[in-house]
């Protein structure tokens, strides 16, 4: 018998009911299909109850990547299996820029577009310019395009409606260039030495970014304690403009960056830290916040996920009472109640 602990990077999750490999995209559909169906790739976005899976895990083993020139970019169409960061790896050897700022993600790109993975002001809904997905109800092929995806900040249609898809295969289009588009993020730019606006070589930007999610405890390392975790637990808020003004009302110069639609993001991390929650905060032996990154809630080696969901939820409830702001969870939760 599998236990899910084995096939997630917090190392947690109870028993599966049955385990089959889905190694080429004609497998993997078949085995969608079936019902009580729970899909594994990298692990990494996943917090699973203690009670396990009882029907059938799947595990996303598909491999295989195509390349072709299109409108002066490359596309590349990679399956849903592939590793996210030695595709990142890949991209940045052969000069393709608009990934290298999501260097170091752990995961599979099956799963980048279903959250719409973003870091150092880049996301991948800004290269993407398709998707296949098999829809579960109907039994359809489709290649759907970006729009269609209804990507948002860390969601999208895929995550939205769960159960609908399963995403065979990514198609992403890249520039081939030595420099990096500008850099927006003010903590890299400052890492890179570049005024913010401005591009750096992809190698440069790799390393910087990977440097910087090291220091984070973000880049799985067996050596770093802080790395066994889900990423970040919570996704930043984003909150309209008389929110906001509410909390402003109760928090001294909050982290304002504003939104595309008129509303503004904040910063979750802050206010967390604000409620009184730091870093380390929980059980040394089993489930704590990171000693390095505020958002990251790891395990120390004996949790469980009865212990993670009831610290996630004494964070949320602190941020809620102090701050009148309600945190959301960025994994997808499997077995378990929010909040």
């Amino acid at each position: 018998m599998i236990r899910l602990s084995e096939l997630t990077t917090l190392r947690l999750g109870g028993p599966a009911g049955s385990v089959v490999d889905a190694r080429s995209e004609a497998e993997l559909i078949e085995a969608a299909r079936g019902e009580d169906v729970l899909l594994v790739a990298g692990g990494s976005n996943l917090v699973i109850a203690d009670a396990g899976w009882p029907g059938t895990v799947v595990r996303v083993l598909t491999r295989g990547v195509a390349e072709r020139e299109a409108d002066g970019r490359v596309e590349l169409t990679v399956a849903a299996g592939e590793e996210w960061e030695a595709f990142v790896a890949r991209c940045v050897a052969e000069g393709l820029a608009g990934v290298e700022s999501l260097s170091g993600i752990p995961g599979s790109i099956g799963a980048t577009p279903i959250q719409n993975v973003g870091a150092y002001g880049q996301e991948v809904a800004e290269t993407i310019v398709s998707v296949r997905a098999l829809e579960r109800a109907s039994g359809d092929l489709r290649d759907l395009a970006p729009e269609e995806c209804g990507f948002a900040y860390r969601s999208s249609a895929f995550k939205r409606d769960p159960g609908r898809w399963v995403v065979l295969a990514v198609t992403f289009a890249l520039e081939r260039r030595e420099l990096s588009g500008p850099l927006a993020y003010a903590e890299l730019a400052r890492t890179l030495d570049v005024r913010p606006g401005e591009g750096a070589p992809l190698a440069e930007v790799r390393e910087a970014v990977l440097g910087l999610r090291r220091g984070k405890g973000m880049v799985l390392d067996p050596a770093d304690p802080d790395s066994v975790s889900a990423g970040s637990f919570f996704t930043n808020p984003i909150l309209s403009e008389e929110a906001f003004s509410a909390l402003e009302q109760r928090a001294e110069c909050p982290p304002r960056f504003p939104e595309p639609d008129g509303r503004v993001k904040t910063s979750a991390a802050w206010l967390i830290e604000r409620a009184g929650f730091q870093r380390g905060y929980g059980n040394p032996d089993g489930i704590a916040i990171s000693s390095k990154h505020t958002l990251a809630l790891t395990n120390r080696g004996g949790g469980t996920t009865a212990e993670l969901l009831a610290l996630a939820r004494e964070i949320a409830a602190g941020v809620e009472e102090r701050f009148g702001v309600t945190l959301q969870p960025e994994p997808t939760l499997i077995g378990v109640e929010w909040p």
